[in-house]
């Protein structure tokens, strides 16, 4: 789940102890980082709050942008608005989600404008309609993870042992599979994968 070098150094669960902290331990490198972890060969990882982060690096910033480009929003808005989806058990930082804000205006992504003293209210802009359309795979991506893991931390569809298993026989052909990694080769392991994860969240809505 990294895509850009922006760390966010944020994750700081407010129900990450008891049984939900021992599930997202066990999950180890799929855990991490967002779930992209050092197995994946995607960076460190890490981060406060004794599980890693909920976001990889680069996948905030998406998410962020997306957000923004439903409608415009204060940062605090943006904050509160990602602890919803998480049920209050997480909440981005303010020292992660401004500089982010802040990145992404830099990027000509958004433009912010002062609204409420010197609280801006960002607004996406064409450039950032275009990325987000040349990047619509990542993009959907990082909102599907970002809903896996607030299931997950919210308890619900917490995988039995049969399914961490799988997970790891995954890594693990992917980490030392044969082969050349060739464009066609990656779009179809990509699509396999994406598929799968679409399939399993779909499912589990329905059950909701």
């Amino acid at each position: 789940m990294r895509l850009f070098a922006h760390p966010d150094p944020s994750f700081a669960p407010r129900a990450a102890h008891g049984r939900h902290g021992r599930d997202k331990s066990r999950l180890g490198d799929f855990a991490s980082g967002g779930f992209g972890g050092p197995g994946f060969g995607r960076g460190a990882g890490g981060g406060g709050g004794g599980g890693g982060r909920v976001f990889g690096p680069g996948d905030l910033r998406l998410v962020l942008l997306a957000l923004v480009a439903e409608q415009p929003r204060h940062g605090y808005e943006l904050i509160k608005d990602i602890e919803q989806r998480f049920d209050g058990a997480y909440a981005p930082s303010p020292g992660s989600v401004y500089p982010t804000l802040t990145l992404l205006e830099e990027l000509g992504h958004v433009s912010g404008v002062a609204s409420t003293g010197s609280k801006k209210r960002y607004s996406v802009t064409d450039a950032g309609r275009a990325y987000l359309d040349e990047n619509r795979n990542a993009v959907d991506g990082a909102m599907s993870r970002m809903r896996l893991i607030a299931r997950m931390m919210s308890g619900a569809g917490t995988p039995p042992e049969a399914i961490y298993q799988a997970m790891h026989t995954l890594k693990a052909v992917l980490k030392f599979r044969r082969g050349a990694w060739t464009p066609a080769e990656t779009e179809r392991v990509r699509s396999i994968i994406e598929r799968a994860a679409h399939d399993i969240g779909s499912e589990g809505d329905n059950d909701d």
